[in-house]
């Protein structure tokens, strides 16, 4: 389980990232970098990071699934992800 600041803070750079983002459509738009540089640097889509609805965990996310590989393993096996099932052969 990741820490709950990191989590907030993600959500806190996704809340400027949408604010902002038709201010920095236009300003690429026009090719007005020093707008770009005066911008917020949380503004910038990049710094969002893809996260684990359930437990907050960045690596191994699976982005059809909005979770990562642990949570995704623990769902699919409980049955609770239609149309997935384990493999056998």
């Amino acid at each position: 389980m990741a820490k709950k600041s990191w989590v907030e803070r993600n959500k806190k750079k996704a809340a400027t990232v949408k604010k902002y983002a038709e201010r920095r459509a236009e300003l690429r738009a026009q090719r007005d970098y020093e707008g770009l540089n005066k911008l917020p640097r949380n503004a910038s889509p990049t710094r969002v990071v893809n996260r684990c609805n359930i437990t907050g965990r960045r690596h191994g996310y699976f982005r059809k699934f909005s979770c990562s590989r642990l949570t995704f393993r623990e769902m699919a096996l409980a049955g609770l992800i239609p149309g997935v099932t384990k493999a056998s052969w």
